[in-house]
């Protein structure tokens, strides 16, 4: 463990929301600040207030409900604007009403970049570095500066790009991030310019660095495919702050993987960077985040992908067998995944039973029925489920497996629904764009000691159903009135399937208090959305305390 200071600073909110086909609610920007929390980073750059609604109401609700234990959050916005003071600027003034422990400025490093987007002269791009900076830290922020354009500004005016660094910490920046921005630095290239401005500027390398020294960090986009190692090479270089999001998400070809980076830093350079064990559920977190912004997880992400550490049996299954190590680079339990040719009934069954015990069942001893749960939830894996971001159903399977049956609320008779198109009087072409699509579902289902047959509308087949089952529900389990479906999101799991693919369906839903997240599979939408229904008010009412009826 290095005694020097080092930071992790996590920009997937910001950042990373920035890939193309991402978009975050603020919904699920809470959900994923308590998963970086729980990884261990130090900082979590929340978003843009003041430019962005949806961040600034990220930043208020954050307040309230967020109780991080490793991380301190940060904003994120610009230097005052060309010819403002810094106090009187909106943004800047933004910035403070977030009330975050630190903020962070991008500011323009690259001379061209002051003089062609900013359409203003070198020393005022300066004096906006050092009056914005000023200003925020008389106001009791600590301040972080990325230093946008660094590398490709330093090789064509490194004399600015000095001085803009220098200004940002004279003026009382704590960090100032270089940043690729453009993702095209080769890390020899980047080792060689970080030596050179940390020698230029007298500053330690970051693993001689003590607390209340000036810190440079690394801010590194994948486009040249060297995020990784560019980063690495920062470190190696002196840097002792690095920038990132989780799974490499952001736009264009993304942003450094900060799982791969401080990964590699612990196990091949033992730097260890995270707060606690974040390392070891690296891979479950990874898995989780993946769920929340509903893009597929690339199955062969460094460590944590599902292939990182898979091997076909062949010619070096013996090998493998007497000893891993000799085909795996590292060991795939630091960072909570497994070496799928050798999992183990044991190594299986250790995790269910950990699990169990996080739900509150304790399995200890019960190796039989470690051993059913295993093999159920490895061959529900197979046919499409996941239990990452479903903790829900799979707590169902688990009561099922230690009593025999799952809590009888209800049965179903049947169901449909049908979706009809509306064009309206006058209006006979069903061709019309903007025809009115009505869905209706019926429900029929034996609950209380009774047969219930309930009709539900909504704006689509799903919607109508959750209409359906709650009205037939609430007769006898009026506690329903008070869950409400949050969140729903569809993954198609075999695309090349077509039309013919698996579906598989995840659906928040919330009583007003918790919230719980269950998961359906199926041939369509509809049907894979009908189980996660059916689990989530199952759920509902069992943890309602509320008895079958």
């Amino acid at each position: 463990m290095t005694s020097a200071p080092f930071h992790v600073y996590d920009t997937t909110l910001r950042d990373g929301a920035q890939q193309e086909g991402m978009n975050l609610s603020v919904a699920d920007k809470l959900a994923i600040a308590p998963l970086l929390d729980e990884l261990g980073v130090g900082f979590i750059e929340g978003g843009w207030p003041g430019a962005v609604p949806k961040d600034t109401e990220f930043f208020r609700r954050a307040a309230k409900e967020l109780d991080l234990r490793n991380a301190v959050l940060a904003a994120f916005g610009a230097t005052r604007k060309v010819g403002q003071r810094a106090w009187d600027d909106p943004q800047v003034r933004a910035l403070l009403d977030a009330e975050t422990p630190v903020i962070t400025l991008v500011a323009k490093s690259d001379v061209r970049h002051v003089e062609r987007a900013l359409r203003t002269t070198p020393d005022e791009g300066l004096a906006m570095i050092t009056d914005t900076v000023e200003f925020l830290v008389g106001e009791g922020r600590r301040v972080v500066v990325d230093a946008e354009h660094f590398f490709d500004g330093y090789r064509y005016d490194a004399a600015f790009t000095r001085a803009a660094v220098e200004a940002a910490f004279a003026a009382g920046a704590e960090v100032v991030a270089l940043c690729d921005t453009n993702g095209g630095m080769l890390p020899n290239w980047v080792g060689e310019i970080v030596t050179e401005l940390r020698e230029a500027l007298g500053l330690p390398h970051g693993r001689d660095a003590r607390a209340g020294d000036r810190l440079l960090g690394m801010h590194a986009h994948n486009d040249s495919g060297c995020a990784v190692g560019n980063t690495l090479a920062a470190v190696d270089a002196g840097c002792a702050h690095v920038q990132g999001t989780i799974n490499g998400y952001g736009e264009r070809t993304g942003n450094v993987d900060l799982v791969t980076v401080v990964a590699n830093l612990a196990l091949k350079h033992g730097v260890h960077t995270l707060a606690g064990d974040g390392l070891a559920e690296a891979t479950r977190i990874s898995h989780a985040v993946s769920e929340i912004t509903n893009i597929s997880p690339y199955a062969r992400q460094p460590y944590v992908g599902a292939s990182a550490f898979a091997h076909k049996a062949g010619l070096h299954a013996s090998a493998i067998k007497v000893d891993p190590d000799l085909y795996q680079h590292a060991d795939p339990t630091a960072v909570g995944n497994d070496m799928r040719m050798l999992v183990s009934d044991m190594a299986g069954r250790a995790s269910v039973e950990l699990k169990g015990r996080e739900l509150g069942f304790d399995l200890a001893g019960q190796g039989e029925l470690l051993t059913r749960v295993t093999n159920r939830v490895k061959d529900s894996e197979a046919q499409g489920y996941t239990f990452d971001a479903a903790d829900a159903s799979f707590e169902l399977l688990l009561r099922e497996e230690l009593t025999g049956a799952r809590p009888a609320f209800f049965h179903v008779e049947s169901w449909r629904t049908i979706v009809e198109t509306v064009t309206g009087p006058g209006h006979p072409d069903p061709d019309r764009r903007d025809a009115e699509a009505v869905a209706e579902a019926t429900v029929k289902l034996h609950a209380g000691g009774e047969r219930i047959v309930s009709t539900g509308e909504g704006n689509g087949p799903v919607n109508a159903l959750d209409q359906a089952l709650r009205g037939a529900l609430t007769r006898v389990y009026p506690e329903i009135d008070r869950f409400e479906l949050i969140d729903f999101k569809v993954r198609i799991l075999d695309a090349e399937q077509g039309t013919d693919a698996t579906t598989r369906v995840l659906v928040e839903t919330t009583d007003g208090q918790h919230s719980w997240s269950t998961v359906g599979v199926g041939p369509n939408v509809i049907e894979a959305a009908w189980e996660a229904l059916i689990d989530a008010h199952v759920y509902g009412l069992l943890h309602a305390g509320v008895d079958p009826r």
